[in-house]
């Protein structure tokens, strides 16, 4: 099927250079960060999409996407991460024992270094981060492998990770299922365009049989991979119908092993190691939020209230936050949203986007 959209355009974020920056991890992985930078700014943001997406939920050319609404509103220097969490690496696409604790300990704090290697130690650096972008940015700050973060906007789930019932059934079996049971080394929204009668495509179109509210095969994975909905990760009337086609494009597959590491984070109610044995990540706590009390980097919590894939995750973790440090964070509400349609949908630059910007600006003083 011909693409509408060019996979991994640019074409999303106009009157700004544009440049690439490469890093690499100490574990030896080569991760990039995207530049649209318009006019110097004391305040930088970098923006980090969730598990599957990429830099390409913020540059959607066919709505006001995030990057070209905070540089209209004088942020003029904003990054996009794509970790190994990304779909624009291949990490993903095998096979892997990667946790959210790499993306941490790892990820993050080179990403951050090599932001600072341009803007200087002196320059505000705010954050907003989707999923388990968010999740993973958080253990960073509150691990202690990233600092001086002047704000973080954290969506849909942070430190306290909640699953509705039928999610929670799913991830208890489905990881060591799919990759021991069925053989598969990760799951792809993209399994319906596969040659006809092959494992993948068979895979979609028993997925498919589960779900009739639309005819998006790549919008059933989805909703099978993340949530208990139909659909789960959003609502359909936020969406655009060439967002809606082209899912499988702004969501890639996912290996099972960060599955396990959220599970492992459902069950202790909190953001925990995923093996405290590991001595790579010795520096981190085994319990991400036992330190939160001096952290004082602001957070704004945010979750629609159609979340299907972490229900109320983001107001439990305001509600720890909040003893643990009155006043310090913010949660807010987004009526009529859900999971990720608040960066991917039609009119979020008028219903979420001014959310973010009072809140970041609040911040920069």
């Amino acid at each position: 099927m011909k693409r509408e959209i060019p996979l991994y355009t640019l074409d999303g974020v106009r009157d700004a250079d544009v440049s690439t920056h490469p890093f690499t991890t100490e574990d030896g992985l080569g991760l990039s960060m995207l530049r649209f930078r318009r006019a110097e700014s004391q305040d930088v943001v970098l923006l980090i999409p969730g598990l599957t997406q990429s830099s390409d939920m913020y540059i959607m050319p066919e709505h006001r996407n995030l990057v070209s609404y905070l540089l209209d509103n004088g942020f003029g220097d904003v990054w996009t991460l794509d970790s190994r969490l990304s779909n624009r690496h291949p990490y993903n696409q095998g096979m892997h024992r990667y946790s959210l604790d790499d993306v941490a300990h790892w990820d993050n704090a080179a990403a951050v270094e090599t932001i600072r290697r341009s803007i200087g130690p002196d320059r505000r650096l705010h954050v907003i981060a989707h999923c388990l972008g968010a999740v993973s940015f958080l253990m960073s700050v509150f691990g202690g492998a990233v600092n001086g973060i002047t704000s973080v906007v954290a969506n849909s789930v942070a430190l306290t990770p909640n699953l509705p019932t039928y999610s929670a059934a799913k991830i208890s079996f489905e990881p060591e299922l799919f990759e021991y049971v069925l053989g598969f080394e990760y799951m792809d929204p993209r399994w319906g365009d596969a040659p006809r009668f092959t494992r993948p495509w068979l895979a979609a179109k028993v997925i498919s049989a589960m779900h009739r509210e639309c005819d998006v095969s790549a919008c059933h994975i989805l909703s099978h991979l993340w949530g208990a909905g139909w659909p789960a990760m959003y609502r359909h009337e936020n969406l655009l119908e060439v967002t809606h086609r082209r899912l499988g494009d702004l969501c890639g597959g996912s290996g099972m092993n960060y599955y396990r590491h959220v599970r492992k984070m459902y069950l202790a109610g909190r953001a925990v190691k995923y093996d405290p044995k590991d001595e790579r990540h010795e520096e981190l706590p085994n319990d991400y939020l036992g330190n939160a009390a001096s952290v004082t980097t602001p957070i704004l919590l945010t979750t629609g209230d159609a979340n299907k894939v972490f229900g109320d995750s983001n107001e439990i973790c305001y509600r720890k936050l909040e003893k643990m440090a009155p006043g310090r964070h913010e949660f807010r509400i987004l009526p009529g949203y859900g999971h990720l349609d608040p960066f991917i949908g039609e009119h979020a630059d008028m219903d979420v986007f001014p959310h973010l910007l009072d809140f970041i600006k609040r911040q920069a003083g």
